[in-house]
């Protein structure tokens, strides 16, 4: 297994994000942390400095959807760190609302967020990675992508499946290189985007869920359900239940 010593995370404010970066930092790993809140990260940096004071944090304010930004940023941490092994691309945005119920602003916002913006970070990641023929390139997906769901997800889910979608096909690409592409697909996993959802099922506390999915990472397999139980099986049925079926449990 090949060990990533220089990883960026983007979206790692909060949530996610956030403990990914905490994980990697007790493993010892350089970080480039990424996330509109800059106040965030330099408290984020500063904490993980002092706790793991022989690894290097940088961090940036980046917001996403300011796509020529995500290329410079990309770029200059890159340099700031002597060449990125692992961009894990997790910014995203849990916005939505019911298809045609007059908030396409929101369905809209979201779309770019979880796949447009995606897309541009996937682009600046895999320039370095094409350019040295090696690297590490992680989309977090969601279980909602499994099928289009009803309501509220109905733009989230999709917009999640798209961006599987996008790995796979960045997969299918490169092959034959030495540069990996890995999917994560997070079930529902205790954190801030979650807790503005109100009432979620099957919910994971983060100190237990996080560690798994940053050593799900480490595999680096094409794909990964993450907790695996239930969400292994549970993917599975996702998948091959009737729609009705599917649209009640949404």
């Amino acid at each position: 297994m090949v060990t990533r010593r220089n990883i960026l995370i983007t979206g790692a404010s909060s949530g996610l994000g956030e403990g990914m970066a905490r994980q990697f930092a007790a493993r010892g790993r350089n970080l480039a942390l990424c996330a509109r809140r800059l106040d965030r990260l330099t408290a984020l940096r500063d904490q993980l400095l002092a706790a793991h004071p022989g690894i290097t944090v940088s961090v940036r304010a980046l917001d996403v959807n300011d796509h020529p930004r995500v290329f410079e940023v990309v770029k200059a941490l890159d340099e700031e760190l002597g060449g990125l092994d692992r961009v894990i691309v997790n910014a995203g945005l849990g916005k939505g609302q019911p298809i045609g119920t007059g908030r396409f602003d929101a369905n809209l916002q979201t779309a770019n967020t979880n796949f447009t913006a995606a897309l541009a970070q996937c682009e600046a990641a895999m320039e370095l990675f094409r350019a040295r023929n090696a690297g590490h390139l992680v989309v977090i997906s969601s279980m909602s992508a499994m099928r289009g769901l009803p309501r509220n997800l109905t733009t989230y889910a999709a917009s999640k499946a798209g961006v599987a979608a996008l790995a796979e096909g960045i997969r299918a690409d490169v092959l034959r290189k030495p540069i990996t592409v890995t999917t994560i697909y997070p079930g529902y996993i205790a954190t801030e985007m979650t807790g503005r959802a109100g009432r979620t099922p099957l919910l994971a506390p983060a100190e237990k869920a996080i560690p798994l999915l940053v050593r799900a990472i480490e595999r680096e397999p094409a794909e990964a359900k993450v907790p695996a139980w239930p969400w292994v099986p549970l993917g599975f049925l996702l998948r091959h239940l009737p729609l009705g079926v599917v649209a009640k449990m949404g």
